[in-house]
């Protein structure tokens, strides 16, 4: 029997590489969500650079947020990487949601980031 660990490094690993299939050159958003926060970032696959990013430990989230684990938070680090990103040049990107089923937090996160400029 696969351990819980086991099983979501798979089911991460299935969610990139169909991501990465359908990328065509475009960069990933990849998030990735805790307990107590939430992080997101833009990567290139390509060269293996991480574009733009944020999460709920940054300072100026942190003071502005009551707590880093809700759709609150994770609506203002999708505002920010977005913004981030347009600062970046980035524009179109592809969302890689990881182990995390598209729901609650993630959700919250993809459309703050879809409503403040970014195409996916």
């Amino acid at each position: 029997m696969a351990s819980r660990k086991n099983t979501l490094a798979r089911r991460a690993g299935r969610v990139r590489r169909q991501v990465k299939s359908v990328a065509n050159g475009r960069p990933r958003l990849s998030v990735h969500r805790s307990s107590k926060n939430i992080y997101a970032q833009i990567i290139d696959d390509v060269a293996g650079n991480t574009l733009a990013a944020a999460s709920t430990l940054d300072a100026d989230l942190r003071k502005a947020l009551k707590t880093g684990a809700d759709t609150e938070a994770a609506a203002a680090v999708g505002k920010l990487v977005a913004e981030r990103a347009s600062k970046a040049g980035i524009k179109d990107v592809v969302f890689d949601r990881g182990a995390f089923i598209y729901h609650g937090r993630v959700k919250a996160l993809a459309e703050a980031a879809r409503e403040h400029g970014l195409n996916f």
